[in-house]
């Protein structure tokens, strides 16, 4: 059974970094490209950015370029979030996802494929 879990969420002031963690199991890690989208209520999820499995292409979304680095570390079967000069708007549920293949900064290969995790909430406020 596949399972994905994110950590590193919490609370940081405008300007503050926040590194995430997304851990997948039950799967071969080295398959799959690996996105991290964001969601808050009454909004629709927005794909923040696309590692593939070789780590050879990122995508980001164009709200967070600049801001926000993908990485993802085989080996231990996890894939990063460094998030930096966060805004009060990059407050959101933040989830990640393995998938077949990036789209962007969405994720391809159909939902049948796709393994989500729980999220962890980011909150920007001072």
């Amino acid at each position: 059974q596949a399972q994905v879990v994110e950590s590193g969420g919490g609370l940081v002031q405008p300007g503050g970094s926040l590194r995430l963690s997304c851990t997948a199991s039950g799967l071969n890690f080295d398959d799959y490209s690996m996105g991290w989208f964001r969601q808050t209520p009454g909004q629709a999820r927005e794909g923040v950015s696309c590692i593939t499995w070789s780590g050879t292409s990122r995508y980001y979304a164009d709200s967070v370029k600049g801001r926000f680095t993908i990485s993802r570390d085989n080996a231990k079967n996890t894939v990063y979030l460094q998030m930096n000069s966060l805004k009060p708007e990059d407050t959101a549920m933040y989830y990640c996802a393995a998938a077949p293949y990036c789209n962007g900064s969405d994720l391809g290969g159909g939902e049948e494929n796709t393994y989500w995790g729980q999220g962890t909430q980011v909150t920007v406020s001072s």
